[in-house]
């Protein structure tokens, strides 16, 4: 459980570092520059909370790290360089498959009665429940391609789920 969140938090911060280094480049981009900063060190948060527990749990990061660095970069400029709804859209789509592991995990964790890793992992679900408002509001599904575009990153980031659990 935390090598696979551990892996989807690194994805999501290589999103955003991808996303802000298209658009902080571009003069007028300050509204959605500030709300991929909010998000960012958000995730950075989380990143820095799940590397805690790995190492205090002796759980071995995924050994595609450096898959998930360039795959998540890439994923952030390329939504990017499709416009801001492309952008929120990727938000959107990332933070939809999250919540629900997330929620799944918490009840989970509930039933075990690890209820303090629970109340952290309802934070985090919480927050990222925000980010997806937030590319919802910001008009996510005014995207070019948006039922493709968002379909697409839905289902890599169910098969990165996946992945993240057996290697």
């Amino acid at each position: 459980m935390l090598r696979v969140d551990h892996a989807g938090e690194f994805g999501a911060v290589a999103i955003y570092r991808g996303q802000l280094a298209v658009f902080s480049r571009q003069p007028g981009r300050e509204r959605i520059v500030g709300q991929l900063r909010h998000m960012h060190e958000q995730e950075q948060e989380h990143l820095k909370a799940f590397n805690g527990m790995l190492a205090k749990g002796r759980v071995r990061p995924t050994a595609l790290t450096p898959f998930w660095e360039a795959a998540g970069f890439a994923l952030g400029a390329a939504t990017a360089l499709l416009g801001e709804k492309a952008a929120h859209a990727c938000t959107e789509a990332v933070e939809t498959v999250i919540e629900g592991h997330y929620g799944d995990q918490v009840e989970e964790l509930e039933q075990a009665g690890e209820t303090e890793l629970a109340a952290t992992m309802t934070k985090f679900r919480d927050e990222e429940i925000e980010h997806r408002d937030l590319a919802a509001s910001e008009g996510a599904s005014d995207a070019p391609a948006y039922p493709l575009l968002s379909g697409l990153i839905r289902t890599g980031c169910r098969i990165a789920i996946r992945i993240a659990e057996k290697v």
